[in-house]
């Protein structure tokens, strides 16, 4: 397991592949959060930490984060055309997106809405 060395807290936001998307999305049961980012882009860097920390404030929810650079058909699959973006899914469906970096209690009421 990886850790963040800052704070020695398990890290839990996993990166995938586009090829494990149906396993680990698709396939999932309950509430998958996704970050689309591109390591080049300012705001993907701003969110980043507040996934990691919603990762570690809702344990019933699995938080990935999925290489924009390297995934342009499921960019396309979903019509993201600006990152970051988050894809909230529920037993392999789509159930909402948020576009933009966003402040932990943003993101939190964008997964509670739902």
């Amino acid at each position: 397991m990886e850790y963040n060395m800052s704070t020695a807290t398990p890290i839990k936001v996993e990166e995938i592949l586009a090829e494990q998307f149906t396993q680990e999305v698709e396939q999932a049961k309950g509430k998958v959060l996704i970050d689309f980012y591109a390591p080049w882009c300012a705001p993907c860097k701003m969110l980043a930490p507040v996934v990691e920390q919603i990762a570690q404030d809702f344990d019933d929810i699995k938080v990935i984060k999925i290489n924009s650079d390297n995934s342009q058909a499921l960019m396309a699959k979903f019509g993201i055309r600006g990152i970051p973006t988050l894809l909230l899914m529920n037993d392999g469906k789509l159930v909402a997106t948020q576009v933009g970096a966003a402040s932990v209690n943003q993101v939190k009421k964008f997964i509670q809405q739902q």
